[in-house]
């Protein structure tokens, strides 16, 4: 289904008052053979999307928690390929949206219209690519458009306005509101001017504005969320599914999304 499907999920939520709430998690982090009881598990905790992270050497905006999952999915073997073939083997089984993060240098390597057609056969529903800027994107975008993936655009808070706009129009699926300055991880606080920036994102946004990077508690998800469409949380889901505490991931989704906790 592609974009149309993170589009019903996401209207679906909103219609039912929630707010949208996306968990990243890091392909073959534990072995890729563990990825479709983690995507089930965050599924039935009623998340929106799951981002899924493509393991990669060279990272430009991951944190330390992220680069280390990243470097053991590496570890264990885990390729592009592997991840696209895993996914297809059990897309029947799933019907929560998957949205790939990955950087340009694997599509590129794996061929990019490949990389299209083998994201639409194995259920993925949206891309995000953090180093393929606006001027460069005409390298993959028309072959997502062919496959009906979204390409979901990164806004970053140091870009001008007009560059900030121009993203908000292109996004496809939702528009990625990076609200912090520097990589992912957990932050305490956010900066002052995230209220604003949010605020004038959703004005220029034909699709849902998430916030992301440093959200790593029920609160910060609460107050983000309350400027924008919702929240993507990274490092803090890694790092606790790398500890395997998952009543504590139910809590940090539930929490945000103001649901009541049911063990």
């Amino acid at each position: 289904m592609g974009k149309s499907k993170i589009d019903q999920s996401f209207q679906e939520k909103q219609a039912a008052n929630e707010k949208l709430f996306v968990p990243y998690i890091m392909a073959g982090d534990g072995g890729l053979d563990r990825l479709e009881e983690r995507i089930q598990f965050l599924q039935e905790c009623g998340v929106a999307a799951i981002e899924l992270g493509i393991p990669f050497s060279d990272p430009v905006a991951d944190g330390p928690t992220i680069q280390e999952a990243g470097i053991r999915a590496l570890e264990n073997g885990t390729t592009l390929m592997s991840i696209l073939k895993k996914l297809q083997d059990f897309k029947e089984n799933r019907s929560v949206p998957i949205i790939l993060m990955t950087y340009l240098n694997p599509i590129v390597a794996y061929g990019t219209e490949k990389f299209a057609v083998d994201c639409r056969e194995s259920g993925v529903d949206g891309v995000i690519i953090p180093d393929l800027p606006l001027e460069e994107e005409s390298i993959l975008a028309g072959h997502l458009q062919e496959n009906s993936i979204a390409f979901i655009r990164l806004a970053a808070m140091t870009s001008p306005k007009e560059r900030l706009v121009e993203l908000a129009k292109r996004s496809e699926g939702f528009l990625y509101a990076v609200s912090v300055t520097g990589t992912t991880g957990a932050r305490t606080v956010h900066d002052a001017m995230v209220e604003d920036y949010l605020q004038m994102l959703k004005e220029h946004s034909s699709v849902p504005v998430l916030a992301g990077f440093g959200v790593s508690d029920i609160q910060q998800a609460r107050d983000l969320s309350s400027y924008c469409d919702g929240v993507i949380v990274g490092s803090k889901i890694v790092d606790l599914l790398h500890k395997g505490k998952t009543d504590e991931i139910k809590d940090l989704i539930h929490g945000s999304l103001k649901l009541e906790i049911n063990h």
